[in-house]
């Protein structure tokens, strides 16, 4: 991350649930495993000076049509939509439920964003490619600063996962000021 912050900062986790990170799971993601201790460190980061810690999490209906394109995953009520062991959410951290790849779309992130003035974001979670992307797509599209710390993303391909992190550090960098 590095340097001074220009804005209050808030930490977004994303869908870094059982159903994406388990050995086997339905839409396990290579490496998601790996960035947990990287996730880790910034959370204890945030914790320790004072910004928000933000989960926005799958939480899919059984019969969600997102399932024509992906396997049944993060049903609500079940094990596999639970945050992964090791980054467990804390009384005060805030839960947004999403349903499809942004974590704006459909939800309340933005307006809660909005009144605790926030005006960066970190993102960290998987799918790189996928939910990390296009939540940071419309991020910068309503006026967010948003960085992506290395080493706490994982894609479903490194190609995409590296295609990606280039769209959101040279397509979706911070505008002049």
């Amino acid at each position: 991350m590095g340097g001074v912050s220009m804005g209050k900062n808030a930490l977004i986790i994303l869908d870094m649930l059982n159903d994406f990170i388990l050995p086997g799971a339905p839409l396990e993601v290579p490496g998601g495993r790996e960035i947990i201790p990287a996730i880790a460190r910034e959370i204890s980061r945030a914790r320790k000076e004072g910004y928000p810690v933000i989960y926005v999490s799958d939480r899919h209906r059984a019969d969600d049509p997102e399932f024509r394109v992906w396997p049944p995953h993060s049903v609500a009520g079940t094990k596999g939509a639970e945050v992964v062991d090791g980054l467990e959410p804390r009384e005060g951290d805030i839960l947004v439920d999403k349903t499809t790849y942004s974590g704006f779309y459909g939800t309340e992130l933005e307006e809660r964003l909005t009144r605790m003035g926030i005006s960066e974001l970190i993102l960290c979670g998987v799918a790189t490619e996928i939910c990390v992307l296009y939540t940071a797509a419309d991020a910068y599209m309503r006026g967010f600063r948003v960085t992506v710390p290395d080493g706490c993303t994982a894609g479903l391909t490194p190609g995409d996962h590296a295609f990606a992190l280039k769209q959101i550090r040279e397509v979706l960098k911070p505008r002049q000021e």
